[in-house]
């Protein structure tokens, strides 16, 4: 039941309307400072980014933000801060999704197709290394298990880097929310609008939609006016 909810939560996700406001690939350039902090110290990251898309209030914390099955069963209420210490080094890979989901269901953030390819390769690098390193086990061959081990290497450094792009761009969306790339910051939303995988459908919070101008007149052009009757002269008889 709750994989299927899981299931319905990510073919929702495909139909969100907004965009990040930074896509994975240029979160390098346009935020290296970060982007470095990140990739050295990605735990460190992973805190501070979920402790502020919590709007700093560790009292709507759950482990994973509530997408994973022991979300809610860790003791997260009496001590939230170790709890997500222990998440970001423990979990470390699902720390950083479920903020991601977080962001996404609390704004209605679609991925991109560009960025969709970016974690899908990371991922199947991951499975490579992984089935290299079984068959090199077990043929026992020098050269599949060199190969499994320089595999193994190319699919860390993808992970890493790709986990650090991604915490580059949660850092942006959130300094968008925050008010640093507008005047006006966004409220801080209700407390059961943290946690949406129980909810169908998304409430209208985050950006909110571009306004469209009046519609034309359904002829294109006002009708024209007649012109004014004309009248014979005083005196003038026929």
């Amino acid at each position: 039941m709750a994989s299927q909810q899981h299931l319905e939560k990510m073919q929702l996700r495909q139909n969100y309307r907004n965009l990040w406001h930074t896509d994975l690939i240029t979160t390098i350039h346009r935020h290296p400072l970060y982007c470095c902090f990140a990739l050295w110290c990605g735990p460190c990251a992973s805190y501070m980014l979920r402790k502020r898309a919590l709007y700093d209030d560790m009292s709507r914390y759950t482990c994973c933000a509530g997408y994973m099955p022991c979300s809610g069963r860790c003791g997260e209420s009496k001590c939230p801060e170790f709890c997500l210490c222990t998440e970001v080094f423990l979990c470390f890979g699902n720390s950083v999704a479920s903020t991601r989901f977080l962001l996404q269901d609390e704004f209605n953030i679609q991925t991109t197709k560009c960025d969709n390819c970016i974690i899908g390769f990371m991922f199947c690098l991951q499975q490579i290394a992984c089935i290299f390193s079984i068959v090199a086990m077990i043929v026992g061959s020098d050269e599949i298990q060199e190969a499994s081990q320089i595999l193994s290497c190319l699919a860390d450094m993808v992970y890493c880097t790709v986990c650090a792009c991604m915490q580059t761009q949660h850092k942006v969306e959130m300094d968008k929310r925050d008010g640093k790339f507008c005047p006006q910051p966004m409220a801080v939303p209700p407390v059961q609008q943290m946690s949406r995988i129980d909810q169908p459908i998304p409430p209208a919070a985050g950006y909110p939609p571009a306004a469209y101008g009046q519609p034309y007149p359904a002829q294109g052009y006002p009708p024209a006016a007649y012109p004014p009757p004309q009248y014979p002269p005083s005196g003038y008889s026929r």
